[in-house]
């Protein structure tokens, strides 16, 4: 044999060759870019096993917020919590209400706030309030459900569809509300 003999190759062989170098560049560079943010457990930034984290404003504690579980998600400055135990306090720092739920989530940035899953609020004069969603706005300073709620004090009872109302549930603004109240008498009765 002819040392110096070179082997033909096909012309199909070069052009299927260079056609699929040329198809597995193009897939590498471009595509469908993913337009929203995959927040599953183990994507998270870091997980905390018995996280507790105090919400301060101008030095004064407002929230304690407790979990079991926390998974915090940089990108959209959120934390997704397991066992959620949230203690909430006044403008000077006085306890005035817990929230116990399921699950919930933690917006860093803004500290709005939501708790899902047979969530209980209860104020430290023994009122309450459950439902299956709630939700804090901080810069509005206002507490929000969508869902079926109650919610039982000494003096007043009231069922809704869903309502807006202050940290304190001083004013309720309920959906298709139902209930009893405080007892009254009208003038020269």
């Amino acid at each position: 044999m002819n040392p110096t003999r070179r082997h033909a190759v096909p012309c199909y062989v070069v052009m299927c060759c260079a056609v699929m170098a040329g198809l597995a560049g193009a897939a590498c560079e471009g595509g469908i870019k993913p337009t929203a943010t995959i927040s599953a457990p183990d994507s998270a930034d870091q997980v905390l096993i018995t996280m507790s984290h105090e919400v301060t404003d101008s030095g004064v504690r407002r929230a304690k917020v407790r979990a079991d579980t926390a998974y915090f998600y940089s990108p959209s400055q959120t934390a997704e919590l397991r066992r959620v135990h949230i203690t909430f306090y006044d403008p000077v720092g006085v306890e005035t209400s817990t929230l116990t739920a399921h699950e919930g989530t933690y917006h860093w940035r803004t500290g709005d706030m939501e708790g899902r899953g047979d969530v209980v609020v209860v104020r430290t004069d023994g009122a309450t309030l459950r439902t299956d969603v709630l939700r804090y706005n901080q810069a509005k300073s206002q507490v929000s459900s969508d869902r079926p709620f109650v919610f039982d004090e000494p003096n007043r009872h009231i069922e809704g569809e869903g309502f807006t109302s202050d940290p304190a549930f001083k004013v309720v603004t309920a959906i298709k509300p139902k209930g009893t109240g405080g007892h009254f008498t009208l003038p020269n009765q």
